[in-house]
């Protein structure tokens, strides 16, 4: 009698094991769909993450006062103010170069300013003569004719 109970269990565990081969196709069908469905959700936070995690835990809010975090700072506070940023979430919407030709656009326009303004009375910077020349020939091009025949 023991035969047939090992018989009848061998049966019993081969019978179980192809209906569970054959469903199995049938699931991994399904799966792979559910299964991009959720790794296409999961790939969003991991993005979110690896931005603000670079560095460690943060020690400031993203919403903390510029003025507070660089008290000591007057330089950089006076950047703050020419860009009209208050809060280091405003601020790190720029670039560094952003932020440079923001800031030596209106100094090269100064020192421009200054150089023709010098020319106009006959005066000029360092090594600029040649400047301080050609922009009195452009504005007064009779003036320096005169000049040059009565010298």
């Amino acid at each position: 009698m023991a035969n047939p109970k090992t018989r009848k269990t061998g049966t019993a565990k081969k019978s179980p094991a192809k209906k569970r081969t054959l469903a199995k196709p049938a699931k991994k069908t399904a799966a792979p769909r559910k299964a991009a469905k959720k790794s296409a959700i999961a790939k969003k936070p991991p993005t979110r993450r690896k931005k603000s995690t670079g560095f460690g835990r943060v020690r400031v809010p993203i919403d903390a006062r510029l003025d507070l975090v660089f008290q000591k700072d007057y330089q950089a506070r006076e950047v703050f103010d020419f860009l009209k940023v208050q809060t280091i979430r405003e601020l790190e919407q720029f670039a560094p170069d952003e932020i440079f030709e923001r800031l030596t656009g209106p100094m090269q326009q100064t020192v421009l300013r200054i150089r023709k303004t010098l020319a106009l009375v006959n005066r000029h910077l360092a090594r600029d003569e040649k400047f301080a020349r050609d922009f009195l020939r452009e504005v007064s091009p009779s003036s320096t004719k005169r000049r040059s025949s009565q010298g």
